[in-house]
């Protein structure tokens, strides 16, 4: 039986992963730097889908640098678990931050493994100081808000 549990909010962007044995610590489980592994490439995947890959971050010497991180960690998966990561731009105040929150199901049972969340800044990248975001940065991720 397959089922999905109720995604925190609306239309996540999403990317399924299966866990390897590479995945696995010594308690049997997934180690929890995977999840946070995880969470980057679906927030990256997110970023890509919405115009804004590496190739237009370093044109634009503009990047959105992560400030903050929590996850919480509910349940353990194990070798050979499908899951489901899903992500959302919750809020941003339109000039130098913004949030992103995280999801990870296992759609077998229909549990949540993990919730997370990110804070980013944006940069420019040849000085790493704070700066505004330009244009592209707005017209990119601001639709993508709930």
């Amino acid at each position: 039986m397959s089922t999905t549990a109720a995604w925190d909010y609306p239309q996540p962007f999403t990317l399924a992963t299966r866990v390897s044995p590479a995945d696995i610590d010594g308690l049997e489980h997934t180690n929890n730097t995977v999840y946070v592994k995880w969470c980057e490439q679906v927030a990256w995947a997110h970023s890509v889908h919405l115009g804004l890959d590496l190739d237009n971050y370093r044109r634009l010497d503009r990047a959105m640098a992560i400030t903050h991180s929590e996850y919480d960690y509910l349940r353990a998966s194990r070798q050979g678990d499908e899951l489901i990561a899903g992500t959302w731009i919750v809020s941003w105040d339109g000039r130098f931050t913004m949030e992103r929150r995280f999801q990870i199901q296992r759609p077998a049972d229909g549990v949540t493994v993990l919730r997370g969340m990110m804070r980013f800044a944006c940069i420019e990248i040849s000085t790493g100081k704070p700066r505004r975001m330009p244009p592209e940065f707005i017209a990119g991720y601001g639709p993508a808000l709930p």
